[in-house]
């Protein structure tokens, strides 16, 4: 009778899994990684007039941002696989054994989709009330009196102090003459 060394085929997929299960924080890693080399892609490949050009230009802050991103990633690489490990949700008011509210973040994702598709004809001000009066209503606010009001006064405060105070142009849609 011979003895291995190796582990059976089944030892060694169950192993596997547990190093992984371990060291699961790779992947979050592994995702800014990938992040940090799109975003510095993308701004190194940014096409910036020479006369936009200057010591602090359009590509500054996302190199700068792509960079902290791969520094991230490989400091948290390191710390994972010398056995660092991230804490535990204790400080969180969740019960991990319940699943997840499929209703409402579908509810969420469907009312962020529809403000997309309707700020442009619609314009921000309504669809930004759409936006907060549906986000209210998908995390359970049922004040169907008072939620509308608080949306359209919020969306209408936003609309003002970006068009008009920061210079951020915002479709303004059927109200642009109004406002």
């Amino acid at each position: 009778m011979t003895t291995s060394t190796e582990n059976p085929p089944e030892e060694s997929g169950s192993s596997r899994r547990a190093w992984l299960r371990e060291h699961s924080e790779l992947g979050v890693s592994l995702m800014l990684l990938a992040l940090g080399v799109l975003v510095l892609t993308d701004a190194l490949t940014m096409d910036v007039e020479i006369a936009q050009r200057g010591p602090i230009g359009p590509k500054t802050v996302p190199i700068a941002v792509g960079i902290g991103l791969l520094v991230v990633a490989v400091l948290l690489a390191i710390d994972v696989l010398r056995g660092g490990r991230g804490e535990a949700e204790g400080g969180e008011d969740i019960d991990l054994s319940e699943p997840a509210d499929w209703r409402t973040v579908l509810l969420l994702a469907g009312v962020f989709l529809g403000a997309a598709v309707l700020i442009e004809p619609l314009g921000f001000p309504i669809a930004g009330a759409l936006l907060f009066w549906g986000a209210a209503y998908a995390l359970g606010s049922r004040h169907l009196d008072r939620d509308p009001l608080i949306a359209a006064g919020l969306s209408l405060i936003t609309y003002v102090v970006f068009n008009n105070l920061l210079g951020v142009p915002l479709p303004g849609g059927p109200l642009m003459g109004v406002l």
